[in-house]
């Protein structure tokens, strides 16, 4: 074998024979240098991989961070679970109260008897039932039973508002019907003497006489025909001891020869409360309660309204 050298100088070639020893010495030595190259990279390339690979206790610490992580995501959940149920929690109260209130407004309704006590019982609640649904039963969601919540406050705003209308107008009813003039002034006796033109009881002369005259048992119960204010309770000339009372609109009742007076000056009265007992005190001839009924200053007929209670 020849193996031709070229010079730099001047292209001048030399060339040298090599015999088959020598070849394969050469050979040999290229494969030598090649394996040594494979074997370094080799080792370099393990203690990489194996400077790269994880200790145990790297392991474990890895770990430990990750559980401390998810730990941490679990603590935040429970945190934002607990809020939306405390927050679910404050509407279910305030829907409570709201609920006392309505039963403690249809109990009013139903003390009034505008409705039925047997009809509704609002001590008690609702009765519900009915069979077992085929589906399978699942829990509310937390979105659901928000959802759920806002339609129940929805409708108890329309009850309120239903409700708080019917309680106005109720008290207007009942303002009115207790305003009301009407019925006798006594829970017995019988009438005496009538409204208008009679012959006096002590001179025997024809006089008008401006209300009528009730006869009963002496220290029977006087009682006012409607409610009002006392404007007057006390001795007047004439009428011994009279208690004098404002219904509004003009309307005064008047209830004369007292024998005890139950009520003073300012007080309210309801319809049907007791105010005096009857007596003779005043130009009297004995027990009776003498009533008036004044319209704007001028007396009416007490019948009338004696009347209204039975129509």
């Amino acid at each position: 074998m020849n193996i031709i050298l070229v010079g730099k100088r001047h292209g001048k070639s030399r060339v040298v024979a090599l015999n088959g020893a020598v070849a394969v010495g050469l050979v040999l030595l290229v494969l030598a240098l090649l394996v040594s190259a494979g074997w370094a990279g080799y080792q370099v390339a393990i203690s990489e991989a194996e400077a790269e690979k994880p200790t145990p206790s790297g392991l474990v610490a890895h770990w430990k961070a990750r559980l401390d992580e998810q730990k941490s995501e679990l603590v935040a959940v429970e945190q934002e679970a607990q809020r939306q149920i405390d927050a679910l929690t404050l509407r279910l109260g305030a829907m409570q109260g709201r609920l006392l209130r309505l039963d403690a407004l249809g109990q009013r309704f139903v003390e009034s008897g505008l409705v039925a006590s047997e009809e509704f019982d609002f001590s008690e609640p609702a009765a519900v039932g009915g069979p077992e649904g085929g589906a399978g039963n699942e829990s509310f969601t937390v979105p659901g039973l928000t959802a759920m919540i806002e339609r129940l406050e929805a409708q108890l705003d329309d009850r309120e508002q239903q409700l708080r209308l019917l309680d106005k107008l109720a008290s207007r009813q009942k303002l009115e019907d207790e305003m009301f003039v009407e019925g006798r002034p006594i829970t017995w006796g019988w009438l005496s003497s009538k409204y208008g033109y009679r012959s006096d009881p002590f001179t025997g002369k024809r006089t008008w006489h401006d209300g009528v005259d009730l006869a009963g048992k002496d220290g029977s119960d006087i009682i006012s025909v409607a409610g009002g204010v006392v404007t007057w309770a006390g001795e007047r000339y004439g009428y011994g001891n009279l208690v004098e009372i404002d219904h509004g609109d003009g309307l005064v009742t008047r209830y004369g020869h007292c024998k005890t007076i139950k009520v003073k000056v300012g007080d309210v009265v309801q319809k049907g409360q007791v105010v005096a007992l009857m007596g003779s005190t005043g130009r009297s001839t004995g027990p009776h309660v003498h009533f008036e009924v004044l319209a704007n200053g001028r007396s009416k007929d007490p019948v009338k309204y004696i009347a209204r209670s039975s129509n």
